[in-house]
């Protein structure tokens, strides 16, 4: 309840008592018809989500309007048994939430456009691409950069530019390419599950403060198995050889890129000392190293234009140092974005309803923390690992600190089980488009699980 006293006292002292009413106002929804009705536009949203590749319809379109009706819902039925601020105390409870997330994740978002714009990443390409490593060779090389890169690029990213080499250097096999997805979404996943900015579930535990930043490193040999026993039983299916070099080129990194990275640890840095010795929220942190890139671009942006006025060359040569931070900004995955909103939102919605509340009595109660942890994981796989880590943090059900650590780890691995279980997953099946693909991955599907099931023994083996 902090984080709603932050908002409310803004809004003035009475509201508090307000917000405390609406905690004991909750009414059970989950046997009323609106109940069945928010449950049935979730379903239909979501199912429009996963069919996202098939529609062709951007993944945030139905779960904003979701969002939008289930509380239409709510606010209509508080409204009719005389308590009309319920519904507005507890839809700023959830807004607030979405806030620390969107603006944590914007900042992240920046830096990685910006290191992009600078060919940070097209050099690293471009360096695995023409040292003329064997096919198993980058097999392993791109699955353990996915690894360790997703940690602070976050899995998503990493995946994209692992999977631009192994486009770049295996156009003649197809089996190299394939395989090489699967293991890099295992290892991207894998290597997110032990920091808090590898991947949006765990970084929504993180600024919960269920788990504290150093913590996260427990699941690191967890999380090095769950990636290591597919990559070790896949590599036997890797072609021998080595891939033809298509150029020789490589791409120079701009100026100021390799700063940009020094500016973006050094922005996790300060996350973390904001929330660990000010206790104050890491989005704070990461709006303040905002500030820092904003100050190296106009760096940047004077130090271009007083080349491009000393040059006699024309403009368009010089222009690559004109470096502008907003057009970063804007370049943001804000389909992203948005679909957290809705998904916060429209999970929030449920559970004021009382939905989570059953589903946490069920899972919990009845089938035990580790048991209730493990299908956290399984269903991460087919629905998504975002709706279901909110929903569990919504539920913030009775477990000790290992039992915290264990769904961080399988709601962020669980995902590899199937290509559609990640952010990582889907983006490849686009970008490898006819050669990674659902049933490609489905086929490794009980090598990833073996990973899944032994990580999961070695956690609760160490920690």
């Amino acid at each position: 309840m902090k984080q709603v006293l932050f908002i409310l006292l803004a809004l003035l002292v009475p509201s508090i008592a307000m917000a405390s009413d609406a905690a004991h106002q909750a009414i059970d929804l989950t046997s009323h018809w609106i109940g069945y009705t928010a449950i049935a536009i979730f379903v239909l949203a979501y199912s429009l989500v996963i069919l996202e590749e098939q529609l062709h319809l951007r993944k945030s379109k139905p779960v904003l309007l979701a969002a939008g009706l289930i509380w239409i819902l709510i606010a209509a039925f508080y409204g009719s048994q005389g308590m009309p601020h319920a519904a507005e105390v507890a839809i700023r409870h959830n807004f607030l939430e979405y806030a620390e997330l969107f603006f944590f994740l914007l900042v992240a978002m920046t830096y990685i456009n910006a290191m992009l714009e600078r060919n940070v990443f097209d050099a690293l390409r471009d360096w695995l691409v023409v040292k003329g490593f064997s096919y198993k060779s980058l097999f392993w090389l791109t699955g353990i950069l996915a690894f360790f890169i997703s940690p602070i690029a976050d899995n998503l990213t990493t995946a994209l530019i692992m999977c631009a080499v192994v486009l770049a250097v295996g156009k003649d096999e197809p089996k190299f390419i394939a395989l090489s997805c699967i293991n890099i979404v295992v290892g991207a996943n894998a290597g997110g599950a032990f920091s808090p900015f590898g991947d949006i579930t765990t970084l929504m535990v993180w600024q919960k403060g269920i788990v504290q930043f150093t913590e996260f490193f427990a699941l690191f040999v967890p999380s090095v198995v769950n990636f290591i026993i597919p990559a070790f039983i896949m590599q036997f299916a890797i072609p021998k050889g080595n891939p033809t070099a298509n150029s020789s080129k490589t791409t120079p990194i701009k100026l100021g890129g390799l700063t940009i990275v020094g500016l973006f640890i050094l922005t996790i840095v300060t996350a973390v000392s904001f929330h660990n010795f000010l206790h104050l929220p890491p989005v704070f942190g990461m709006m303040t190293g905002l500030a820092y890139l904003k100050f190296f671009g106009y760096y940047l942006r004077k130090k271009g234009h007083a080349a491009i006025d000393n040059s006699d060359m024309p403009t368009s040569n010089n222009i690559e140092d004109d470096f502008d931070i907003f057009d970063k900004i804007a370049k943001a995955e804000w389909d992203t974005l948005f679909f957290f909103y809705g998904v916060i939102l429209a999970v929030g919605g449920l559970g004021f309803m009382g939905y989570l509340g059953m589903v946490s009595e069920f899972m919990y109660g009845e089938l035990g923390a580790t048991n209730a942890n493990i299908l956290v994981g399984i269903l991460s796989a087919i629905v998504d690992n975002i709706p279901v880590m909110f929903a569990v943090l919504t539920m913030q059900p009775e477990m000790d600190h290992t039992q915290w650590l264990l769904v961080t780890l399988t709601a962020g691995v669980g995902g590899s089980l199937l290509s559609i279980g990640s952010a990582a997953g889907v983006a490849l099946m686009g970008q490898a488009r006819g050669y990674y693909t659902f049933f490609a991955h489905l086929k490794w599907a009980p090598v990833i699980a073996i990973g899944y099931a032994a990580s999961i023994y070695v956690h609760l083996l160490m920690n």
